[in-house]
């Protein structure tokens, strides 16, 4: 097992937050250090409402309960769906460039949530033909906003328009790299007995990011009481061409488990 360092050197606070893409620490990403990052983003339910990021273990998928007066939370607010002009449908794939020709491009996504308890992140894996990341920094998260490459970028801070935003740089990206996936996971959601059943209007388009146009898009359109993380498409590369494949399926994994299953050394 190789030990990847990861771009983050505990909790989040005003001292350190600036540095959290510039400061390596060596160790394998485990349990522990992934869900101990505190995200300070605005769009999200403040830390002062909620605990640290900790996770249950994945098992047997924990039925929905109603929300402990404890953990009474405000509302979240509702965020517009944009236009969604090039809409495909579950299990399409299209062609969106030529190896060698397509550069970039945005992924932006969006949701709402009917559980205000409902903290949505978004992840990336790179993987190789095998499936599975090269090394253990090879998926971008809001703990690790870059790929070693530099050729995906997570902007937790979103848009105007979107919740989350990540650029992709195919002129950077590793030539091993075959398969970007982008999921959404809920926060907490084995502690707090979450799942996608609480979660509506959860869309993933692509941009042109030189004149923001929308390339294609889709909405998902099944939402599942079993599931805590939805993969909602992936980029990937076909002979010469990328293409991406609207997915829409998901796992009761959380973020932790999400690593394992993409070849994340959790220990």
């Amino acid at each position: 097992m190789t030990n990847i360092p990861i771009r983050s050197s505990g909790s989040l606070n005003s001292g350190n937050i600036l540095s959290i893409n510039q400061t390596r620490v060596q160790g394998a990403l485990n349990r522990q250090n992934i869900s101990s990052i505190n995200y300070t983003g605005t769009r999200r339910i403040p830390d002062s409402y909620r605990p640290a990021r900790t996770h249950a273990s994945e098992g047997s998928y924990a039925p929905v309960h109603t929300q402990s007066p404890r953990e009474t939370l405000p509302a979240r607010d509702t965020h517009p769906i944009p236009p969604l002009c090039n809409l495909i449908q579950k299990g399409q794939k299209m062609n969106i460039g030529t190896a060698g020709q397509l550069q970039r491009v945005r992924i932006a996504m969006g949701w709402n949530v009917l559980n205000p308890q409902c903290d949505i992140d978004l992840s990336a894996y790179l993987l190789n033909d095998s499936g599975k990341v090269p090394a253990d920094d090879w998926f971008v998260f809001y703990g690790q906003t870059r790929s070693p490459d530099e050729s995906v970028i997570l902007n937790t801070g979103g848009s105007p328009q979107d919740r989350e935003i990540a650029d992709i740089d195919f002129t950077k990206l590793h030539a091993s790299i075959r398969k970007i996936v982008f999921v959404l996971t809920i926060n907490e959601s084995f502690d707090r007995r979450l799942n996608f059943s609480m979660v509506k209007d959860a869309y993933i388009r692509l941009l042109n990011p030189a004149d923001h146009r929308e390339i294609l898009s889709f909405m998902l359109t099944d939402y599942y009481e079993n599931v805590t993380s939805m993969m909602l498409g992936e980029i990937y590369l076909y002979n010469d061409t990328w293409k991406f494949n609207a997915i829409g399926n998901g796992v009761a994994r959380d973020l932790a488990g999400l690593c394992e299953l993409y070849g994340v050394q959790t220990n």
